[in-house]
């Protein structure tokens, strides 16, 4: 059996009994023996073979040579159920004859162990916060809109540029451009301005202070926001999951896949986003969720 500290060079496997194993030699002529081959001289094993004699007793001493005690059964016992455990605590006892300097240092495992468990537990913990979702979740994405957190904060405000083949239409003639249905908020009556983009991709209407998006294309990512905190909130919009995204943010439109528009992006209010059906909905410029659900639940 190897040693707590390393192999051991004990030998096991070469008998330490005496190698004279015949009481009486058989050349003696008498008890005496005076001539003959001593019983016990430790050259002979009872026969007249000196060679092979010699021979064991050379091996033997070669054994002696290189046994090293083995430490006491306790310690062996010990230190192998701690390793085993990976609990190790302190070091086995240096074996009798071995100076401690020369002591492989113990492992101390355990550490590992332990950062791993309060690394699950935090991460559990973070996910019951919205805080921890963000630290946790950092891409979101619903209704055709990919939300980062975290990310740097809202463009420099500017007049935005115009989405791709942008211009302005009656709603009558939305209607017959974009392939999803046309809606209104009742709770802001008549828009005052209405724009149909990237080939009837996307419709948008526009209040003082309040834009409403609807677009085709919930199946990949048409709008991109980044916000530098908080996480958003979530809202249901008659049945439908939504976000609410409050306070400024960088938006960014995304053109179709393989498109030669550039990405438009700007800075962009506070944002209501959910989706009916196959259309998607970003209502932007409320000034609270409350007053957005409002809006959006009139749509008819």
């Amino acid at each position: 059996m190897n040693s707590p500290d390393g192999p051991n060079d004990s030998t096991d496997d070469i008998p330490n009994g005496d190698p004279g194993i015949g009481a009486n030699d058989s050349t003696s002529g008498g008890p005496s023996g005076g001539a003959g081959s001593g019983a016990n001289d430790g050259t002979g094993d009872g026969r007249s073979g000196g060679a092979s004699g010699g021979l064991e007793a050379e091996l033997l001493a070669l054994g002696e040579a290189l046994d090293i005690p083995a430490p006491p059964p306790a310690d062996v016992a010990r230190s192998v159920r701690t390793r085993l455990e990976g609990l190790t605590t302190e070091e086995p006892a240096a074996p009798p004859g071995r100076s401690p300097e020369t002591r492989r240092p113990a492992r101390r495992p355990r550490w590992r162990w332990v950062a791993a468990g309060v690394a699950v537990v935090v991460a559990a913990l973070l996910g019951l916060t919205p805080q921890g979702q963000a630290a946790v979740a950092h891409v979101l994405r619903l209704a055709g809109v990919e939300i980062h957190v975290g990310e740097p904060g809202p463009l420099p405000s500017g007049v935005p540029s115009p989405l791709p083949g942008e211009r302005r239409v009656t709603l009558d003639r939305a209607r017959e451009l974009v392939a999803f249905p046309v809606r209104v908020p009742a709770e802001l009556g008549e828009p005052d301005d209405v724009r149909v983009s990237d080939e009837g991709r996307v419709l948008s209407l526009f209040w003082p202070g309040t834009r409403l998006d609807a677009y085709d294309g919930t199946l990949e990512v048409v709008w991109r926001k980044d916000l530098p905190g908080p996480f958003p909130e979530q809202v249901t919009v008659d049945a439908s999951p939504g976000w609410w995204v409050s306070g400024p943010h960088g938006l960014t439109y995304m053109p179709r896949t393989g498109a030669d528009s550039e990405p438009v992006q700007r800075r962009a209010a506070s944002t209501l986003i959910w989706q009916q059906g196959q259309t998607g909905y970003r209502l932007e410029g409320p000034a609270t969720s409350a007053q957005a659900l409002r809006i959006a639940t009139s749509l008819h």
